[in-house]
């Protein structure tokens, strides 16, 4: 088999939209175990707290933040999966071009599954956003009919 250089600056040409797609994956990545790492320290505040005495608004909020940990957890499975099915796309694309395989169909089905994986990890982000901005509204709602 004899590759032409000409020919693997195509395949390089054709790679380089899912690698820039690579990148934004890897910071939404950083973004969601940032979130998620805020989460457990809180968390762990207070479950401190509930060790020295029961009180029912640390339990409320600490189950609040076990739900937002889980939308998390599973936004980090997702874009983790679209990730994968980036670099499969990437590998695929040289493959395909190098040894003449018919890919085209699997390319675009990895790459459809990407797109369905990294919209699924956008709507459980924006739903855990949702919880924290309610429950951030509700606990200063509180704070203000106490102040009153």
């Amino acid at each position: 088999m004899n590759i032409q250089i000409s020919d693997i600056g195509h395949v390089i040409q054709l790679a380089i939209a899912p690698v820039f797609l690579l990148t934004g994956v890897a910071t939404k990545l950083t973004v969601l175990t940032n979130r998620l790492a805020r989460i457990i320290d809180r968390s762990r505040v207070l479950e401190d707290r509930l060790e020295i005495g029961p009180h029912d608004d640390y339990q409320s909020e600490l189950d609040i933040l076990y739900g937002r940990a889980h939308l998390i957890n599973t936004a980090i499975t997702l874009s983790t999966g679209c990730g994968l099915l980036i670099c499969l796309v990437i590998a695929m694309l040289f493959l395909g071009d190098t040894t003449s395989l018919p890919l085209d169909k699997y390319i675009a089905g990895c790459f459809v599954l990407a797109m369905v994986a990294l919209i699924g990890s956008f709507v459980f982000l924006l739903r855990e956003i949702f919880i924290a901005s309610k429950h951030m509204r509700l606990a200063h709602d509180v704070r203000r009919a106490l102040a009153k």
